[in-house]
């Protein structure tokens, strides 16, 4: 039959020539069963459950599940086909919590892995190794060395908040870190 006939045909003889093994008649019963069906089931998933799986999906899902097993399905009526995926639908969510209350939720995870803040052993013995020699250092320098040494390294003073400190320029100051860090 041509497409435009199928769009005037009653839903029961669309569903009649779908059982009947037409595809064009299954793609009209799609087409006139899904968006009624697909607003009805608008947000009847529940957050938990929705997996990998959203409203539409399970719509989907239902659909191709009922047109693999049309040949078997009894109706009477337009409603019933509507009623039949309706309850479709809702024994499909239900699957779906069941199953996610099984599993439990499924969490995001960061694209980068979470790392101890713990350092490793080796990295602990190294760091410790590392301030021992740099405390031994600091102990030999000039008072005035040490200092402007910790303000730079330990406490992360700018080149401008030294001079400040030591009443210098900018430059001074900056000259004054660089020979304190040689000797």
């Amino acid at each position: 039959r041509d497409r435009d006939d199928s769009q005037a045909d009653s839903t029961l003889h669309v569903l009649q020539r779908a059982q009947d093994g037409d595809h064009a008649a299954a793609r009209v019963l799609i087409e006139r069963a899904l968006p009624p069906v697909r607003r009805w089931a608008h947000g009847r998933l529940p957050r938990q459950a929705r997996g990998a799986a959203d409203t539409e999906d399970v719509v989907q899902d239902v659909f191709l599940r009922t047109l693999r097993r049309i040949r078997r399905f009894q109706h009477r009526t337009v409603g019933g086909l509507q009623a039949y995926l309706r309850r479709a639908v809702i024994n499909r969510v239900r699957d779906l919590v069941r199953t996610s209350t099984r599993r439990g939720v499924a969490i995001d995870v960061e694209a980068e892995p979470v790392r101890d803040w713990k350092p490793s052993p080796l990295e602990a013995a190294i760091m410790k190794q590392q301030l021992d020699r740099f405390l031994e250092a600091l102990a030999r320098l000039r008072p005035a060395d040490r200092q402007v040494i910790v303000w730079r390294i330990e406490l992360g003073y700018t080149a401008d908040e030294i001079a400040l400190k030591l009443g210098k320029s900018k430059g001074a100051a900056g000259m004054t870190v660089s020979r304190a860090l040689a000797r």
